[in-house]
């Protein structure tokens, strides 16, 4: 298999063992990193629509960080969207790593939603 479809399948796997966690019902707060960006949404499963989101790609963000794909810009995003997500009246949520492994600029993002009052 390529590492494509290896990733694919990770992934689906994270997003099944959430679903059949998530008994109450909680948005869940996905993670998506490119090369160049890194992307975070807050993401209400039961109608399938996106709440809140922010990435390194948006112009305030863009304008705090010099490189998108690195440790200080994914904590730029998390502080970001715990924000967004606070302002929103959104205070827990489900981590989805998107089947990243929980390490760098995935666990940099988690622990400044964290430490800007989200609860996982």
């Amino acid at each position: 298999m390529t590492s494509l479809a290896l990733q694919k399948r990770r992934k689906f796997r994270v997003r099944k063992n959430l679903a059949k966690h998530n008994k109450q019902g909680r948005p869940r707060l996905t993670v998506f990193r490119s090369n160049q960006h890194i992307y975070a949404q807050v993401i209400d499963d039961v109608t399938g629509k996106t709440l809140v989101s922010a990435s390194t790609f948006e112009k305030e963000l863009a304008k705090k960080v010099a490189n998108g794909s690195n440790i200080d810009a994914a904590k730029q995003v998390g502080a970001a969207i715990a924000k967004k997500a606070k302002d929103a009246k959104i205070t827990e949520v489900i981590f989805d790593r998107g089947g990243y492994i929980y390490h760098g600029r995935v666990k940099a993002l988690a622990d400044e939603a964290r430490a800007n009052g989200l609860t996982f």
